[in-house]
């Protein structure tokens, strides 16, 4: 049995502040080792649980933050960019039996520490067939078309509210409680760690491929519709982001600061997103957004 765990780093044990994830920072070289702690627990959990391979794709800004060394020899590491599914890339491959979510977030417009959807800034809310939605909901849908299900998500408590709209059956941890995009009550990384290798231990029995025509991930504003299309609306702070957006084909406004386009599987709609936002990251200046 695989299990590949998809490894953000604003839902990290302890992590709660912008430089605490920038990579650089001296806080940020603290904070990779309780970020590597999570993953550690959450592969050592899954092997406990029976898993005989667990492959780790690094999803976090320049996608090389977690400390292999750290890591179970047992362990692969999928570390860099660029990769063709981003944030769940190798799910793709039809050796996945359950993905993991670990250190995920609440989507841009949302509560939640460090809440956004891809950028940091710039982008106010993100819609998946007109529910809102996080980056949770949107590499569900891609792993779904897989057949393979969410069986862990980690992150704070809003975070793991989020998750039970598109993955209601997986385990859930929080790591910490939200108080405001900046601040949050945490547990420490023994703590977390022992919760996160029982709750992966347990999440083992949630894993094995499914049928993908069987649907997709539910939420608690409706379901995804199983199939597609899906239609991805993006809006934007300010209007000239919504404008440079519409160089990506196929993307249209649909608002002074909100674009749409609809494609007729994810695997697409999860590849022009990325295409969105990295235009949109070009076209913002430094001091005036």
């Amino acid at each position: 049995m695989k299990i590949l765990i998809s490894a953000d780093m604003e839902g990290a044990t302890g992590v709660t502040w912008p430089a605490d994830v920038l990579p650089g920072t001296p806080q940020w070289e603290r904070c990779r080792a309780l970020f590597t702690s999570d993953v550690q627990a959450a592969a050592l959990g899954f092997f406990d649980g029976g898993a005989d391979r667990v492959l780790v794709n690094e999803a976090h800004w320049t996608m090389r933050n977690l400390l292999l060394e750290r890591l179970d020899d047992r362990v692969e590491m999928l570390t860099g960019r660029h990769k063709a599914l981003s944030m769940v890339e190798g799910v793709q491959h039809g050796d996945v039996d359950g993905v993991a979510f670990v250190g995920y977030h609440a989507g841009a417009g949302m509560e939640g520490v460090l809440a956004h959807t891809y950028l940091a800034n710039s982008i106010t809310g993100v819609w998946l067939n007109d529910v809102r939605a996080s980056e949770g909901l949107l590499n569900a849908a891609v792993v779904a078309e897989y057949g393979v299900p969410v069986v862990l998500v980690t992150g704070d408590d809003v975070a793991c509210e989020d998750a039970l709209g598109y993955a209601p059956e997986a385990l859930k941890v929080a790591v910490k409680d939200h108080v405001s995009r900046y601040a949050a009550v945490c547990r420490t990384p023994a703590r977390t760690a022992a919760d996160i290798r029982a709750a992966a231990k347990e999440a083992v029995a949630l894993a094995g491929r499914r049928d993908p025509a069987a649907g997709r991930p539910g939420t608690a504003g409706g379901p995804v519709a199983g199939g597609g299309p899906y239609t991805v609306a993006v809006e934007f702070d300010a209007e000239h982001l919504a404008m440079a957006a519409t160089v990506v084909p196929g993307v249209d406004r649909i608002g002074e600061r909100k674009v749409a386009y609809t494609s007729p599987a994810m695997y697409e709609g999860i590849r022009t997103f990325k295409a969105v936002t990295t235009v949109v990251s070009a076209a913002v200046e430094e001091q005036y957004g």
